[in-house]
């Protein structure tokens, strides 16, 4: 066994939060909306500061400063991210940064801005763009302190699906994802006549039916009295099919981050909650797609002092590796459940998702939008397949 840290490159720009609650999905900052041209695009020096959207010049090529480090527990780390890989500033200054996606169609990524709801866009050389606003409460006035979308994902059809805080419900968009419209249509809102309290990430299995967490983070602080909604956290599935909403697992304190391993007969589920601080893994059955056997996978507890936030959002890795936040980053654990390593990101880090070829781990974290260069090649005994359901 080895165990070392990478050099270390902090960065000069940071962002200041409230943190009230040891759950990372409920930081957030009460203060005006972030506008676009204070999201800081100052850590790319080729970028043309007199555009709010920050376009570079196309000749010259990206820099970008680069933030917290690598710790490797095992040299098996290495068949996913190579040694002297950096964490890449692309951007900060955001509120809370979440639900990552990669759009394969057009080569860029989206990610929620859960307080300031609004859903950002940024792409290699175009840098940061508002995407959608609303993108998760569309009522009148104000709602609670994280109305906007949180975990997005990419349908067989190119749409995108949102979990949406604010409006209760998940909801795919009814445009074309590069022809982006605050208008949805509702997958699923209510659960026995009461509505959700505020869905937060999701997967989509091969044969199209979306599973996703429920979570309370994005009710208001003080809910009004008598308000519609469960009394548990659950977990659901919505049948492809019909649409009809099944409740799996009813009994986990805060589920949070949700995917399935490569086969789709394993369902990981994270947990953000401090007493507790596990992924939980359940078999998904063959038949009618329900969660059976769920068994603690992974118990982040002897090693909360490893840095802030607890585990959120995790990805799966088509060799099977699992890419789950946790405390100080985003941990890096075998299929039978070792840790390898851990991408330091030094920030409460929300969520994660690859690009189409798995070249890269984008990292939403706190304030920041980060990236690290993976080892993309077929080294590690198995053949990446690349399936549009599985890219988010």
């Amino acid at each position: 066994m080895v165990h070392y840290l990478l050099p270390v490159i902090t960065t000069l720009f940071f962002f200041t939060h409230d943190k009230k609650s040891n759950n990372s999905d409920y930081l957030y900052k009460e203060n005006d909306s972030v506008l676009l041209n204070n999201i800081n695009m100052a850590n790319q020096p080729d970028y043309n500061h007199s555009t709010k959207t920050g376009q570079r010049d196309r000749n010259m090529p990206a820099q970008y400063e680069t933030i917290g480090g690598i710790e490797v527990i095992e040299d098996e780390f290495h068949k996913l991210i190579a040694p002297d890989a950096n964490i890449e500033i692309l951007a900060d200054g955001f509120s809370w940064s979440e639900g990552p996606v990669w759009v394969e169609d057009g080569g860029f990524l989206l990610f929620s801005d859960v307080p300031e709801n609004t859903i950002y866009k940024w792409k290699e050389g175009e840098g940061i763009s508002v995407y959608l606003k609303p993108s998760g409460f569309t009522g009148e006035g104000s709602y609670s302190n994280q109305p906007g979308s949180n975990g997005l994902a990419i349908d067989s059809n190119g749409k995108l699906i949102l979990c949406q805080h604010g409006d209760r419900r998940v909801a795919r968009m009814k445009t074309r994802v590069n022809n982006p419209s605050s208008e949805f249509e509702t997958i699923a809102g209510y659960y026995n006549n009461k509505k959700f309290n505020s869905p937060n990430d999701l997967a989509i299995h091969q044969n199209g039916d979306i599973y996703f967490t429920d979570p309370p983070y994005g009710l208001p602080r003080k809910p009004k009295s008598g308000v519609n909604k469960p009394d548990f956290n659950g977990v659901f599935k919505v049948s492809t099919g019909d649409g009809k909403v099944t409740l799996l697992p009813d009994d986990l304190y805060r589920p949070n981050g949700i995917a399935f391993n490569p086969e789709y007969t394993v369902c990981f589920v994270n947990i953000s909650d401090v007493n507790n601080p596990v992924t939980m893994a359940y078999d998904v059955n063959a038949d009618n797609g329900t969660l059976e056997n769920g068994r603690v996978f992974y118990n982040y507890k002897p090693m909360m002092q490893n840095g802030p936030g607890l585990p959120d959002g995790l990805k799966v890795h088509p060799s099977g590796y699992i890419f789950s936040t946790g405390p100080g980053g985003v941990w890096v654990i075998t299929p039978e459940g070792k840790h390898l390593g851990t991408v330091k990101t030094t920030n409460f880090t929300s969520n994660c998702a690859f690009n189409g070829d798995y070249s890269f781990l984008y990292m939403t974290a706190d304030n920041y939008l980060l990236r690290v260069k993976l080892n993309n090649k077929n080294n590690a005994g198995h053949s990446f397949k690349k399936n549009a359901l599985n890219v988010h």
